[in-house]
């Protein structure tokens, strides 16, 4: 009864396990958080596979001491999936992991009221640290990350591509079709289909429609 009737920031002053709500569509690394917090007792981790998931529980179970959201699950469109679990989380900490976002997003989150924003390069103990300084109240962001010294300007996801491959692919984002971005590049029509083709095979995308939707949630811009 007692666990039930104190919050977040009283549960750590009494030294008790926090409810940590972590969402990621990766079965490895949900399985690797957990372990991080139940470990030492720092938390008691529920995990969820994507943003309705999360959203079920946190009506289902919560509220929680902190909601931890990958960046991009299935479900958050970018930052929407923060601004739905924030009005769900009935005021208690919601923040952001990511592989892939960029110091721009990570800025954009907590001007959006996110606990914190953290990579998942994170050693454990570090990520650790951070939830209990978001459970607590605090906003958590590594200051190398947000300085730069970490973290480049673009994303992983976009590392490989070339300029003209950027400019297509923001094309593409605003649904364009070749004809539009080879007139407002001031190309020929056939070599915004081979650019097309080419970022598409290194990023991985079946066609144009799944390239926009994986440079969407992996962030670009």
């Amino acid at each position: 009864m007692l666990s039930a009737s104190i919050n977040h920031k009283e549960r750590i002053g009494l030294g008790m396990s926090l409810r940590v709500l972590f969402a990621d569509d990766h079965d490895m690394v949900r399985d690797t958080f957990r372990m991080y917090l139940e470990t030492n007792g720092t938390a008691q981790a529920i995990t969820a596979g994507s943003l309705d998931e999360a959203l079920k529980l946190m009506r289902q179970k919560g509220p929680f001491d902190l909601v931890l959201l990958d960046y991009t699950m299935p479900g958050m469109k970018g930052l929407e999936g923060l601004k739905l679990a924030l009005a769900a989380s009935g005021g208690n900490p919601v923040g952001i992991i990511s592989g892939t976002g960029t110091r721009l997003i990570a800025q954009q989150a907590l001007d959006m009221g996110a606990a914190g924003f953290l990579p998942k390069s994170m050693p454990a103990k570090t990520l650790v640290n951070a939830v209990k300084f978001m459970a607590m109240g605090e906003v958590y962001a590594p200051v190398d990350f947000m300085s730069g010294k970490d973290d480049p300007d673009q994303t992983d996801f976009e590392k490989d591509l070339s300029d003209r491959e950027k400019q297509v692919l923001r094309g593409l984002l605003g649904a364009k079709s070749n004809k539009e971005i080879a007139i407002g590049l001031d190309l020929q029509e056939v070599t915004i289909k081979l650019h097309v083709k080419t970022l598409c095979r290194k990023i991985g995308a079946k066609n144009r429609t799944e390239a926009a939707i994986m440079a969407r949630d992996a962030g670009f811009v």
